[in-house]
């Protein structure tokens, strides 16, 4: 567990019941969500249906994402972490009991969709925050890596289980069993214990400085809890609106892989679907990697984040320029190696640069942004796709990436290094005031 461990975050005892608790949730979430779209399927016998109610769940956090990020500032963490898992364990078991009763129709499914991406909007910043507490500010990298892999590792376990429980128990009994892990997470997060002080107080702060006591609530009442002063130090955080800028070209002009990899797989690679099987572990694989990686940063910068993301375009393109598949493969892991670790950068900063009491909001407005980036990307790619294939739109998309990060870099060097001219007391030739450069 030394400094730069990926491990070092299970060295608190809160954030070991933590990762078991996201374990069990993540696992019965991707068992509902491998059994929903079936079960849309099955309702409807409609693919246009199936993708309209994912939609429908992800709508909540285009609209809503800064509103309950601000709840989240204005309420006690570990309560409001616990009543959206109770929230979201109640939707799961309704939605198993209409199943089991035959009374399931898509209106209502929709209805509970709709629902579900509500608590979302406030159970996502929580329980974000609230497993950043748990940790000291330089382990948070380790919290955000160690919460990657088990994600995936939920994921792989709840897409397992789903068959196997709907070919024993029924579509209802993987509701249900999702409905019981968020009532586990629930019970979990009483018996948490923050790290008193080391998160909350400012990022950047030296070791040897003191910590700062965490502001009580009455402490806070003071400051601006709308979401109005939410956008306002969003907007006015150039670190803030670089990471957005930055994540946003990565986004919607790269990191679509399973869209634009696919097409080139079977494409002008002439694979077929184990092709496109393969360049997917290797994904899979490369991203597991990335978040090992990730987890030994300390306190990673935007700097850092723009450098992996460019590194990422010129990644894409050798990708979109590889003559065989076998080149591909080798060019497509460090390519998710890049982005999970970039992740995970950029995570962390978006997590600790905030002040406490505006963490929230900040998640929100990022809750917005990247469900704006969700549902504009595969249409602009898809496009770009159309009109210059999928080489081109490979090529296009990390030459725009690099080139838009390289000179925004440039610019920022360029506006550093201009000299300042400071007026000082002292007269200067023929009685004039004096003029100072500083570069």
């Amino acid at each position: 567990m030394g400094d730069h461990s990926p491990w070092r975050c299970l060295k608190y005892p809160s954030m070991r019941w933590w990762s078991v608790a996201n374990f069990v949730s993540n696992a019965g979430t991707w068992m509902q969500l491998t059994v929903q779209n079936l079960l849309v399927l099955q309702i409807t016998g409609s693919a246009a249906a199936t993708g309209l109610s994912m939609s429908v769940q992800a709508a909540p956090g285009l609209l809503m994402s800064l509103a309950g990020g601000a709840a989240v500032d204005r309420w006690p963490r570990k309560l409001t972490a616990a009543v959206s898992q109770a929230l979201l364990g109640a939707v799961a078991f309704l939605t198993a009991f209409l199943v089991a009763a035959d009374h399931l129709n898509l209106g209502v499914l929709m209805a509970l969709a709709a629902v579900t991406g509500v608590i979302a909007t406030v159970d996502g910043p929580a329980c974000a925050l609230l497993g950043n507490d748990l940790v000291r500010t330089e382990d948070v990298p380790s919290a955000i890596g160690v919460g990657s892999l088990v994600h995936n590792a939920g994921r792989l376990a709840g897409a397992g289980l789903a068959g196997v429980t709907v070919g024993f128990l029924g579509t209802a009994a993987a509701y249900t069993a999702n409905g019981v892990s968020f009532l586990f997470v629930a019970a979990v997060i009483p018996f948490l214990r923050p790290v008193a002080g080391a998160v909350r107080a400012r990022a950047g702060r030296r070791d040897s400085e003191p910590v700062r006591p965490v502001p009580s609530r009455k402490a806070a009442a003071g400051e601006d809890m709308s979401m109005r002063e939410g956008l306002r130090y969003f907007a006015r955080r150039p670190r803030l609106v670089a990471l957005a800028g930055i994540t946003g070209l990565s986004a919607v002009l790269g990191r679509n892989y399973q869209l634009t990899l696919a097409v080139l797989v079977v494409g002008p690679l002439a694979g077929g679907a184990g092709a496109f099987g393969t360049v997917s572990t290797v994904l899979a694989v490369g991203g597991i990697l990335g978040a090992v990686l990730g987890a030994r940063l300390r306190r990673p910068s935007v700097r850092l984040v723009g450098m992996l993301a460019a590194a990422g375009g010129v990644l894409q393109i050798v990708a979109g320029l590889s003559p065989s598949l076998a080149v591909l493969l080798v060019v497509v892991l460090p390519m998710a190696v890049v982005e999970s670790v970039s992740d995970t950068a950029g995570t962390t900063v978006l997590q600790t640069d905030p002040p406490a009491h505006m963490r929230g909001r900040v998640l929100g407005v990022w809750g917005s942004v990247k469900t704006l980036w969700g549902l504009a990307g595969p249409p602009a790619l898809g496009l770009l796709m159309e009109l210059a294939g999928a080489r081109g739109a490979l090529v296009a998309g990390g030459l725009l990436v690099a080139g838009a990060i390289g000179a925004g870099y440039v610019l920022r060097e360029r506006r550093v290094a201009r000299p300042v001219v400071v007026r000082t007391e002292e007269p200067g030739l023929a009685g004039q005031p004096g003029l100072t450069t500083a570069a």
